[in-house]
């Protein structure tokens, strides 16, 4: 149905529905500009709680329970989850509302220019009915006009006193002001036929055109308002299979939780490798008492005392046992602070063990990437000199110094951390066996020595060091034995020599049984490094001692590569 025919005269009504219909339309997107910023604020108030609600520490220092690791799973769900709520809200931002807003402008554009046309033609149709309309009126009044010339002539000609020339004026007074009559006859008739046409064009031809304008610019509007009302609906859909993988993440997280890691992982936790403590011993008081054999008093000295002490006199000092009693009571109480060191000796020999190993893959991954700078510059200090105008090779070479004296300074942290882990591996092993020892090297576990005093416990994990250890490493024994390598050097017969190296980088062998070198020193190679990052070698001079593997450049001979 057709807003030209139907509404031919509706012009007004016409006017007022198509405003209505673009307000109705901005009131949809201020409709849809509330919804998104809900959806805004909802998004920014769940990552604000998961943000709250994320540990705060280094993921090192949080716990490891199930329980803790699926909740910051779910966090993390909730994170995503966030991140789709702010997608549906971008979505109806850039699909619906700045649509919508882009929209109504260019339909408040087109609904003024159709009406300004509506107004235009209707402002020449007036105009057309004025000059019609003042040509009937001068018809009119020009009749009126030559009527009462007329009806003067008459008189005067039938009135016996007037006098010729009265009468002959009164004639063609009526005959001037019927022609004036006849013309704006004439001049009507002529306004009245152009009105007439005009009018026909205005209501066959201009106003069904702009009306049926104005009816395709409303439906669509009508058309856009169901679009938009779709794409409403498709940013919800369009998230929905992720946000479904958001649910499932958090059941899956729930699922994960396991209580007997988490009663496990306490174990591991808490666990300090001590042993449990031992019986307190009696301590008799009254051996000091004098007694006769006639007073009939009973010893009160437990039979297993007397068998003990022998049958000698009292004890001099019975508190010192006890005091090392009253040390372990800790076990049972309040542990006492103690302050925090390097070597990690305030902690139990089980978390101290974990600790060291946690520095050391972190030391090792470090020194990694000390290495393959080190080897990145190398490679670039190389193409230089093969290509000069892409770079002065000497420009690396303080970067190549400053690495590689990081190498030093991590090889050196990790040996020393090492030797510490070395130290509490061998105390645990040596508890583990329950053997009373009067000597501290007692305590060490079988395997060979380094010049540190470090040690592996047995010779296939010897063979997986070097991932720890790439490069050369600096002894830094703080208290070295000096004993500890007599019995290296005591044969009377020096050893053969196997093969020669030379001195990568100089060593100042400060510790006991190392030897010092200077870079690109000769030595001679008399015993092969047995998987601890030390080989033994000896200079021109005859003096013997060990150098780190990594500190040089070795070259065994052929019969000693054999053997």
């Amino acid at each position: 149905m057709s807003w030209g025919t139907e509404l031919w005269d509706q012009f007004d009504n016409l006017d007022k529905h198509t405003q209505w219909g673009i307000d109705f339309l901005e009131r949809y997107a201020k409709f849809v500009k509330e919804r998104l910023e809900v959806e805004q604020n909802y998004a920014k108030q769940l990552r604000n709680l998961v943000k709250k609600y994320c540990p705060k520490r280094s993921k090192d220092d949080e716990p490891r329970f199930t329980s803790c690791l699926s909740f910051y799973s779910i966090l993390n769900e909730l994170n995503d989850y966030a991140g789709q709520r702010e997608l549906v809200a971008e979505e109806m931002a850039h699909k619906v509302y700045n649509e919508l807003m882009r929209y109504s402008q260019d339909l408040k554009a087109e609904r003024k220019h159709h009406l300004q046309e509506g107004r235009k033609a209707q402002q020449y149709l007036d105009q057309c009915w004025k000059q019609m309309d003042n040509s009937k009126r001068k018809f009119e009044r020009e009749c009126r006009e030559a009527e009462k010339s007329q009806i003067n002539f008459e008189r005067l000609d039938n009135d016996i006193n007037a006098t010729k020339s009265e009468v002959e004026k009164a004639k063609n007074q009526f005959y001037m002001r019927t022609h004036m009559a006849d013309e704006s006859k004439n001049e009507y008739a002529a306004q009245l036929q152009n009105f007439n046409g005009e009018q026909w064009k205005h209501f066959n031809n201009a106003i069904p055109h702009i009306f049926k304008n104005l009816q395709h610019m409303d439906e669509r509007r009508t058309v856009k308002l169901g679009e938009t009302y779709r794409s409403f609906a498709e940013a919800e859909r369009r998230v929905i299979p992720i946000v479904s993988k958001c649910l499932d993440g958090m059941v899956a997280a729930a699922k994960a939780v396991d209580e007997r890691k988490d009663s496990i992982l306490v174990v591991e936790s808490f666990k300090s490798g001590f042993d449990p403590p031992g019986d307190f011993p009696f301590e008799d008081f009254s051996q000091n008492l004098s007694r006769t054999g006639s007073d009939g008093t009973i010893s009160n000295t437990p039979k297993g005392e007397r068998e003990r002490d022998g049958g000698q006199g009292p004890r001099s000092d019975p508190k010192p046992p006890l005091g090392k009693a009253k040390n372990k009571l800790w076990l049972f109480g309040k542990k006492p602070k103690a302050p925090s060191l390097e070597d990690y000796s305030h902690l139990p020999p089980e978390q101290r063990r974990k600790r060291l190993q946690q520095r050391i893959e972190e030391l090792s991954r470090e020194l990694q990437k000390q290495v393959d700078q080190r080897d990145a510059l190398n490679k670039m200090k190389d193409v230089y000199e093969k290509n000069p105008q892409m770079g002065d090779p000497n420009s690396l070479q303080p970067k190549i110094s400053e690495t590689i004296c990081n190498m030093e300074k991590l090889r050196s942290e990790i040996h020393k951390n090492e030797t510490w882990l070395s130290e509490v591996e061998g105390k645990q092993s040596s508890r583990g066996d329950r053997r009373p020892s009067t000597d501290n090297h007692q305590h060490t576990p079988q395997g060979r020595e380094s010049p540190e005093g470090s040690y592996t416990d047995d010779t296939s994990q010897e063979h997986h060091t070097p991932h720890r250890r790439p490069g050369p490493t600096r002894p830094t024994n703080p208290n070295p034995d000096p004993h500890e390598f007599d019995d290296e050097f005591d044969d009377d017969d020096p050893l053969p020599v196997i093969g020669h190296c030379k001195a990568l980088y100089s060593f100042d062998g400060k510790n006991e049984g190392t030897l010092v070198m200077a870079e690109d020193e000769v030595l001679y190679i008399i015993e092969e490094d047995k998987g601890d990052g030390w080989t033994r070698a000896r200079k021109q001079s005859g003096e013997e001692g060990y150098v780190p593997t990594s500190y040089v450049d070795i070259t065994m001979e052929k019969s000693s590569k054999g053997s």
